[in-house]
């Protein structure tokens, strides 16, 4: 399973979820039901005291022939974590940040810029409380996902009045890539292998170590352009932000894949239906850094024109 991309799937509570409980092993050669097999008689008993008796369990005939009749039960009757809870909970989170959103929007400009700056705080602290909570609370993500919209909605503002039209193409180009990612996941031509993994992890380092200079020399002032070293160092005439901003959407990107694998391991191991909050939560937070860089990508790349 591909853990370690994502730290809300590779979390100790995540990852004991979906690890499949052992089989129950009976001693060698011992009926594991405490049951003769094939409802046989035992040595020294009467016919009809042994195997499954429908009037010793209190049962007709008949209503032993409609239980018999009756479909099985689905994951989802017992409790376990499905695809369908999985697709409704990340629609719902994806909606309470829209609405988050479409507020920053909406309110005065300055109002917005608080409301952005909330978000970025409000949502980094309930990112962490939930990644590192033993047990998801709806309510915490939830709030998460309207948090995250509120920065999101005022980045969009801010970004879309520097750049007209940057907002609407960072969504469209955040739906293709999760899009894309995902059928290219069913299709299996794409996995999180460990070779790839090793490589993820290694680029991801790499990214982090650059985003982390680069907001150190825009603070003290060592670099005084939008985006720090990602516009003003070029290489060959093209801004270096353009590279890292197609290596962070590609590492975004394959985050997606690990997070549907480790969701889909989850829901074959047989996880508590609880998780589901979990894989949403998981899935919100990737879109949530794929939105970023891509809407950054678009407004380094306007700003060259």
């Amino acid at each position: 399973m591909a853990h370690g991309g994502n730290p809300i799937f590779s979390g100790k509570n995540f990852r004991e979820a979906t690890q499949a409980p052992p089989a129950p092993q009976a001693p060698y050669g011992q009926n594991p039901y405490g049951q003769n097999p094939y409802g046989q008689t035992a040595y020294g008993q009467a016919p009809g005291q042994g195997g499954w008796n429908a009037a010793q369990q209190g049962m007709t005939q008949e209503q032993l022939q409609d239980l018999y009749n009756r479909p099985a039960a689905g994951p989802a009757d017992i409790g376990r974590m499905t695809y369908d809870d999985v697709i409704v909970k990340t629609a719902g989170c994806l909606g309470i940040l829209v609405v988050g959103a479409a507020v920053a929007l909406a309110v005065p400009q300055g109002t917005g810029s608080m409301l952005m700056i909330l978000g970025a705080l409000g949502g980094f602290a309930l990112a962490m409380v939930n990644t590192f909570k033993k047990q998801p609370s709806p309510g915490l993500i939830l709030a998460y996902a309207l948090l995250e919209g509120f920065f999101l909605g005022g980045l969009t503002r801010i970004l879309d009045n520097l750049f007209p039209g940057v907002g609407i193409q960072a969504v469209v180009g955040t739906l293709s890539v999760f899009a894309v990612t995902l059928v290219l996941f069913k299709s299996g031509k794409v996995r999180a292998t460990p070779k790839l993994m090793r490589f993820f992890m290694i680029a991801l380092i790499g990214y982090a170590v650059f985003a982390l200079v680069n907001v150190v020399m825009m603070m003290t002032g060592a670099v005084t352009t939008p985006f720090g070293l990602s516009t003003s160092v070029e290489i060959m005439g093209i801004p270096l932000g353009v590279f890292i901003g197609f290596l962070a959407i590609g590492l975004a990107a394959f985050s997606l894949i690990m997070d549907f694998t480790s969701i889909e391991a989850a829901i074959s191991a047989g996880a508590p239906q609880r998780f589901s909050w979990t894989a949403a939560f998981g899935l919100t937070v990737t879109l949530v850094w794929l939105y970023v860089e891509i809407i950054r990508l678009l407004a380094i790349l306007r700003g060259d024109d």
